[in-house]
């Protein structure tokens, strides 16, 4: 079973949505509201799942709503990382009324958002399911958003990979042609690395694999867009000594079978850029 993660500290996600909250509110404010409804209305409204899923964005969801009314009564009633079916109500708001349409949108979009990279990341999760891999993420995430997006998936039950360039050395097919080969760019993060930083190199075929095994200085190999049967012989010459890891054309159908090659961890750019938006719906 997955232990999920803490809540992010509202501190980090409060520039996040006051900025959507600004592009959805300024110049002007809620036109619409401020000339239908009356001062002081008030009304109680919920937040309810359309499709069958996994929740994320439910804390995103409720500081939407405490930003723009500190006074809104916001209950989360189906936590981040929990499965819902259509009808299932995960929040409840009660207040002034143009209060919770003023954070309607904004609210729906995060939460619409990180609940669809949640529910994407489960099937992967389940499809990999009695053999050791881990799913995990990349950086391929939408500019500004790669922490909640992160946390969506370790919602779904994936894993993390690098948050940053600043994270780990992770060496790549453009460094190792910039730097003259396998063996000058292992020689060169011996030199340069700290004892603090993990190293994991891409590979594209057997022989560069052979050759990183044979000069040492990386903790972890990435193999790159191979075919299953070539990702079976990697993890055999492998024998334990790194950590394995299988990325490119990865998709749910082929996951179980990349799995079973024993692999450590996959690494799915789709589970956060081009996974879809989990219906979800505000009703008074």
């Amino acid at each position: 079973m997955t232990t999920l993660p803490p809540p992010l500290p509202d501190l980090l996600l409060e520039p996040l949505l006051r900025m959507a909250l600004a592009e959805d509110l300024a110049p002007a404010g809620d036109l619409t509201s401020r000339a239908v409804i009356a001062p002081a209305t008030r009304y109680q409204a919920a937040l309810n799942a359309r499709a069958p899923g996994v929740v994320s964005g439910m804390q995103l969801a409720a500081l939407a709503f405490r930003l723009v009314d500190p006074s809104l009564q916001v209950q989360v009633l189906l936590p981040d990382g929990s499965a819902c079916r259509p009808g299932d109500r995960l929040m409840q708001i009660s207040g002034d009324a143009a209060a919770i349409l003023a954070a309607e949108r904004v609210a729906l979009n995060f939460a619409g958002r990180m609940s669809g990279i949640a529910t994407l990341t489960a099937a992967f999760v389940a499809r990999a399911q009695g053999h050791r891999a881990r799913i995990t993420c990349t950086r391929k995430t939408t500019p500004g958003l790669r922490l909640v997006e992160k946390q969506a998936v370790l919602h779904g039950g994936g894993r993390n990979h690098r948050f940053g360039l600043s994270d780990a050395i992770l060496i790549k097919d453009n460094h190792i042609a910039a730097a003259g080969g396998i063996a000058a760019v292992l020689a060169r993060v011996r030199a340069a690395a700290s004892h603090m930083l993990r190293v994991e190199i891409e590979v594209d075929t057997l022989d560069q694999l052979a050759e990183v095994l044979d000069e040492g200085g990386a903790d972890a190999v990435l193999l790159d867009n191979m075919h299953t049967a070539t990702l079976a012989r990697a993890v055999a010459m492998i024998g334990g000594r790194l950590i394995a890891e299988a990325s490119g054309n990865m998709t749910l159908e082929r996951i179980a079978e990349v799995a079973a090659t024993g692999v450590d961890y996959i690494s799915v750019g789709a589970l956060t850029h081009s996974a879809g938006t989990l219906d979800l719906g505000l009703d008074f």
